[in-house]
């Protein structure tokens, strides 16, 4: 496989727009899903901070606004005919912020550092493919032990463990991007600062104001910088939704990322063809504390699983914005099956309520001993009302729901950090659209994601083995084995499939919704 960017220039030519000198440069107002805890790509983790980095830095490769994977900081690449090696060629005219050349010795300390354990990434898994990854990540062996590479100033190579089906999409990812390795050096943990802060891509931070605007200028030492038609961004957090929708009516905001999924009927009559859904790859789910009785009885997960009413949550809830979720992975996703799924599809959840009654029993629960339920969440419109419908049909059981809420950045920071809960909702936009990247969530280990610490050693040997397995359909049945343990377990109790929901004023062009959600600000344009 070969690609150069001269040539993916040539065919997307339309879409350069250059600025003149004299015209007035509008800001770009874009509501963004939360704050961002960090702004370090090798510490980040959420899909809020991806958007900003997606603007903030170029990996070897990366996304257009369709979502089509493209050249970014490699201008071409090869692999070797066994998979097990590729050879990225770096465009000679890349440049840092500060005008410094990018250089393949960029990627070999960027990649090192986020495996280094001392940095301490909680992402760190998703680059497991690269060859001794995970023993450099776990302290097993020294970081230049790494399979990275540089065998020329823009010559760089990768060695896989095994060959690895969706790697191009990883080194798109947010874990995979560059940093300035002077910039980390002198200013260690303040390198994310603005003024400190010097980053590849398309554009440069210039102000960061928390709970307020990131906002972020045209790089002038892109070697895209002249096609870029919007010159400056602010990214603003919106987790109130509500208040975010009377925002962008105001004509304060541009876009919206999300909608308050419970208003999706009264925002189509209001905005008509600016609600835009389009396809996703994301799930919804309550991760539950197998560390702690009675949460570790599989009794009590399978009990709380049965009497959701997921058809209400998607349609009556969500508008239809989302669908119903009865495994862990959504249907059509590359290289596997169609997914195994949890009990309830088949019938309404009034009709599961005797069995969840009989579980709860066995567990040692019931009418003159009910079971307390602390439910955990990120605070939006959308969490909170599906939050408040499920305590609602836990207590047709006689469970008592307690609901804790804090901001996104504090949630996630929170069970990633190993903080006690009962159940916590979780959730997840694929990476890539590989099985893999779904079921490794749960892996003994991944205590970034796995939040309840749940293990099961016949579940981990599946997807050992599906990663050395070159033979798609065998590998495909292996991993469909491994989600059949998880939906029978229940470490996390899957609830919606997502679908993306945007609100996008009209004045915006270029913006197409994707798989990847993936909307990088250098390919739209705003009327003045």
């Amino acid at each position: 496989m070969r690609l150069r960017r001269r040539d993916w220039l040539a065919g997307v030519a339309a879409l350069a727009v250059v600025q003149p000198a004299a015209a007035a440069e509008p800001i770009y107002r874009r509501g963004n899903d939360a704050d961002p805890e960090t702004l370090d790509p090798h510490r980040s983790s959420t899909v809020a901070e991806a958007h900003i980095l997606r603007d903030l830095c170029d990996g070897l490769l990366t996304y257009d606004n369709y979502g089509a994977l493209i050249p970014g900081a490699a201008r071409a690449w090869t692999a070797s005919e066994d998979g097990l090696t590729l050879h990225f060629e770096l465009l000679p005219e890349g440049r840092w912020s500060n005008g410094e050349p990018v250089t393949a010795e960029d990627f070999v300390y960027s990649l090192r550092r986020i495996l280094d354990p001392a940095t301490g990434a909680k992402y760190a898994e998703i680059l497991f493919p690269i060859r001794n990854a995970a023993a450099v990540n776990r302290g097993e062996k020294a970081v230049d032990a790494l399979g990275v590479a540089a065998e020329g100033p823009l010559a760089l190579a990768i060695t896989l463990e095994q060959p690895t089906p969706y790697i191009l999409e990883l080194l798109t990812h947010q874990t995979a991007l560059p940093v300035h390795r002077a910039s980390v050096e002198r200013h260690g943990e303040s390198f994310t600062r603005p003024g400190n802060l010097v980053t590849n891509g398309p554009y440069r931070l210039t102000d960061n104001v928390p709970g307020g605007a990131i906002r972020l200028e045209a790089n002038p030492h892109h070697p895209d910088a002249a096609s870029i038609a919007i010159r400056h961004v602010d990214f603003l957090p919106t987790p109130d939704m509500a208040a975010a929708v009377r925002r962008y009516a105001a004509g304060e905001l541009e876009s919206l990322a999300d909608l308050p999924a419970d208003q999706i009927a009264d925002l189509r009559r209001r905005f008509g063809n600016q609600i835009v859904l389009g396809p996703a790859l994301g799930l919804a789910a309550l991760a539950v504390n197998t560390r702690k009785a009675p949460f570790s009885d599989r009794r009590v997960r399978q009990a709380l699983s049965l009497v959701i009413d997921r058809e209400y949550l998607a349609d009556g809830l969500n508008g239809g914005t989302m669908s119903p979720a009865y495994s862990l992975c959504p249907p059509g996703l590359d290289n596997y099956r169609i997914p195994p799924e949890t009990a309830g599809r088949s019938e309404l959840p009034i009709d599961h309520e005797e069995e969840a009654r009989r579980l709860l029993a066995e567990a040692g629960f019931g009418p003159d001993r009910p079971l307390t339920v602390e439910y955990r969440f990120n605070v939006s419109d959308n969490n909170r009302t599906t939050a408040v419908a499920i305590g609602e049909m836990w207590r047709d059981l006689g469970i008592v729901t307690r609901y804790v809420y804090t901001d996104a950045k504090t949630h996630f920071a929170y069970l990633r950090d190993g903080g006690d809960f009962d159940v916590a909702r979780m959730s997840w936009i694929a990476d890539y659209a590989d099985p893999q990247n779904f079921l490794f969530l749960l892996q003994s280990g991944n205590d970034g994601f796995n939040a309840g610490r749940w293990s099961d050693a016949a579940y981990d040997a599946l997807l050992a083995r599906a990663a050395a397995e070159r033979d798609l359909t065998r590998r495909a049945d292996l991993l469909y084995d491994a989600e059949a343990i998880a939906l029978h377990d229940l470490p996390w109790i899957p609830l919606m499939h997502y679908r993306s929901k945007a609100l996008i004023a009209p004045r915006l062009h270029g913006y197409h919704p994707n798989l990847r959600n993936a909307a990088p600000t250098r390919f739209l344009r705003l009327d003045a």
